[in-house]
């Protein structure tokens, strides 16, 4: 669907070893394939336990899972906000992003300097969030007095909103909080979407940490956690120098054995893109049958026409009727046959909200 994460942080946190291991990351995703569109920017294939399954039962000619875009952003320094170091470009891909994550390094290395002389995820959060909180302030800034002056003079209701939804942003970026922290009502979220504001995007913190902290984290994760609380964000600990290890290993086998070894039921790279699809306000929908079993993306709340679309525009333009049948029913019935014999597939109209993991059939006249 397009839609991209950005990987951001201060140089030396591991963000470039994560997002090389995010580009190795084909055979922990059941050995579907991986590419690469441009040298920072990754199609990473997302980990789906269901299509493996379905896979099973089917057998099919081909497979074609979910894929999410991760975006490698260049590093950031203090003073980014007034064009320092690569800081128009930063910012500009960042803005070019709809989520955040956001690396911290939380582990203790006097191997591997840190570009202010000590290890505090704290302050490195801070040290970027000033940076994109002073760029939201200018955007806001430049655009008050035009839309306050149309609000006024022309009584434009969709300018009375924006300057509405404008004031409670500047009010919490001049208190050094990040717009995310503002909450806002479905109309004032409608309105805020116009100024595309760098702190509004959703975002994971993760916390890179070395392989005692793994499992159960450290000081400076709880640090991190304590910080976000208010802040509507998700945090995710991984290991990116384990991640680097367990991408050179040759075999699926191998890696899981590996992950076993260390306590972990899954890798952090794993873990990691299902965060990311889920950050985007992803889900996906299933086709399954004997030529092909696939996973196609979908925004949470998508109606079954423009569900429909997203195979075709001429499904969504003669949608008749969607045929649906819930994953665990055809798992455990083993087929759209069964499933239907059984009383198990249900026929849904125009309304109908997809749902995560639903097996669809559209049934459309052009």
């Amino acid at each position: 669907m397009g839609l991209q994460c950005g990987i951001v942080g201060l140089p030396n946190v591991g963000k470039s070893t994560l997002f090389n291991c995010l580009s190795n990351a084909k055979a922990q995703a059941a050995n579907f394939p991986f590419c690469t569109i441009e040298p920072n920017v990754g199609v990473i294939t997302v980990p789906d336990e269901r299509l493996n399954k379905l896979v099973e039962i089917e057998n099919p000619q081909s497979v074609v899972p979910a894929t999410v875009e991760i975006v490698d952003i260049a590093g950031l320094v203090r003073g980014a906000s007034k064009g320092e170091g690569l800081g128009n470009k930063f910012l500009s891909n960042i803005r070019e992003t709809d989520a955040i994550i956001h690396v911290l390094r939380c582990f203790e290395d006097d191997n591997i300097t840190h570009v202010d002389g000590n290890v505090n995820p704290v302050r490195d959060k801070e040290t970027i969030d000033t940076e994109l909180q002073i760029k939201d302030l200018e955007t806001i800034e430049n655009r008050f007095a035009k839309e306050e002056k149309k609000a006024k003079t022309n009584s434009d209701q969709k300018a009375k909103k924006l300057v509405e939804v404008m004031t409670l942003y500047r009010e919490a970026l001049l208190q050094g909080k990040s717009a995310r922290t503002v909450e806002l009502d479905d109309s004032q979220q409608e309105a805020a979407k116009d100024l595309m504001l760098l702190t509004a995007k959703p975002i994971l913190y993760v916390c890179n940490v070395d392989e005692s902290a793994v499992v159960k984290g450290n000081k400076y994760v709880d640090a991190v956690r304590e910080a976000i609380k208010d802040e509507n964000a998700e945090l995710l600990v991984i290991g990116a120098g384990i991640e680097a290890d367990i991408a050179e290993l040759e075999s699926f086998e191998e890696k899981q054995m590996f992950l076993e070894d260390l306590g972990l039921e899954e890798s952090g790279v794993n873990r990691l893109i299902k965060a990311a699809y889920k950050l985007l306000d992803l889900q996906t929908f299933l086709t399954a049958g004997p030529k092909e079993v696939r996973a196609w993306t979908f925004r949470k709340g998508m109606k079954a026409p423009q569900t429909a679309g997203i195979i075709h525009s001429d499904f969504e333009k003669g949608f008749i009727r969607a045929e649906v049948i819930k994953y665990d029913d055809y798992v455990t019935l083993g087929s759209e046959a069964k499933c239907k014999e059984m009383g198990k597939m249900s026929v849904e109209g125009k309304e109908y909200v997809v749902q995560d993991g639903d097996i669809m059939h559209f049934r459309f006249n052009v």
